[in-house]
């Protein structure tokens, strides 16, 4: 009886191990093992990349024609000015006393002039009468015209040391926005061999451009007048628009590339773009509306050959991506590509149709877990 109730027991016991090792056997084959998308109709356009630099279309740099100690500021960083409104002002006590200076040898040079012209005067009077000699008549005339010269050399001067004053005071040449300051009160600004600036004023920060440079490779697909976009930093989400204004015929050299500097105006009504700024921009070269597109993943994998059904088609040359058959296999596909926005490529097939599914990779142990598989030794990605 005992031996009977054994047998009966191992029996149950093996039947039920096979029934486990089966069932765990068939779900494992039936775990999906490549990950899948599919085909889709849509638009896809190519594009230019580039880094550049956001500042105002128009930035002057305000400087001094003089040297001399700064005695007032009148505007800071961010202030608004206009044209022609005095924005600092220099120590004018050196430039006053020479102005000064100045209107003194003028007076001088104008005394000497009135009583040279009443000698000549007199000579010429004198020389029409025979009573005095021609000689003499020549030395006042010379005289006297020396000395008006004098009076316009003195007038010459003090016109000069006048301009130098008005130079201590300094003036915005545009109306704008202060965007940097480079002196204090109480420096010193020299104006030797050319002028420092002592401030850079943005005229209207409203408009705004990006400078940016662009890869021989590339810019003769670039035209002025066509739209590009761009994002930044401090709004990544946020995608901004603008236009090609210029693109500047003066090629430059980074690393052995030789690049040609591009200009993109964009409109900045709510002054969120600052001067500065990184801009990643983006320039559409090319687009291509209403075609099958491919995700760029699936013409990138390569799988094991023991995964295929057929061998690759030798008569292929183009790109080639992989569908799953019924059996578990992957059947290769010649397709013939055109265009990419580096996420989609347009493509031309006559087995691929619009909502085919084609493999763009192999599942992880991860992706299998997060979808509820098993996944402690699932297959590597494939790119």
């Amino acid at each position: 009886m005992f031996r009977s109730k054994l047998v009966i027991f191992t029996v149950i016991v093996v039947v039920l191990g096979l029934s486990i090792y089966l069932y765990s056997n068939g779900k494992k084959n039936k775990e999906p093992k490549y990950r899948l998308e599919k085909v889709e109709r849509g638009d896809v356009t190519s594009t230019v990349t580039a880094t550049g630099t956001l500042g105002a279309v128009t930035t002057v740099k305000v400087g001094s024609q003089v040297s001399g100690i700064i005695s007032r500021l009148y505007v800071d960083f961010n202030s608004e000015v206009r044209k022609g409104q005095l924005i600092a002002e220099l120590d004018p006590t050196t430039f006053q006393a020479q102005v000064e200076q100045r209107r003194a040898d003028l007076e001088r040079a104008r005394i000497e002039a009135n009583n040279s012209r009443t000698a000549y005067e007199r000579a010429k009077r004198l020389v029409e009468i025979k009573l005095l000699a021609e000689s003499e008549y020549d030395t006042a005339k010379a005289a006297f015209e020396s000395t008006n010269a004098a009076v316009k050399q003195a007038e010459a001067a003090l016109q000069q040391a006048m301009t130098s004053l008005s130079y201590t005071k300094i003036l915005s040449p545009i109306d704008g926005t202060v965007v940097d300051r480079q002196y204090d009160i109480g420096q010193t600004v020299a104006a030797s061999f050319q002028a420092p600036t002592l401030f850079t004023i943005a005229q209207d920060l409203a408009l705004m451009q990006v400078s940016t440079n662009i890869d021989e490779a590339d810019i003769g697909k670039i035209r002025a007048g066509e739209k590009a976009a761009f994002t930044v930093d401090a709004f990544p989400e946020r995608p901004f628009e603008g236009k090609i204004s210029q693109i500047r015929l003066s090629p430059q050299i980074v690393q052995n590339v030789v690049t040609y500097p591009v200009l993109i105006d964009v409109a900045n009504p709510n002054l969120d773009l600052k001067p500065g700024m990184t801009a990643n921009v983006s320039v559409p070269i090319d687009t291509r509306t209403n075609v099958l597109k491919i995700p760029n993943a699936a013409l990138r994998f390569k799988p094991d050959p023991a995964d295929t059904g057929t061998a690759q088609r030798s008569e292929s040359r183009g790109a080639v991506v992989y569908i799953l058959r019924a059996d578990g296999k992957l059947e290769p596909v010649p397709v013939r590509t055109s265009l990419t926005d580096g996420n989609f490529t347009a493509f031309e097939s006559i087995e691929l149709k619009e909502g085919t599914e084609v493999v763009t990779g192999l599942i992880t142990a991860r992706a299998m877990d997060s979808t509820g598989g098993v996944g402690q030794q699932g297959t590597r990605r494939r790119w």
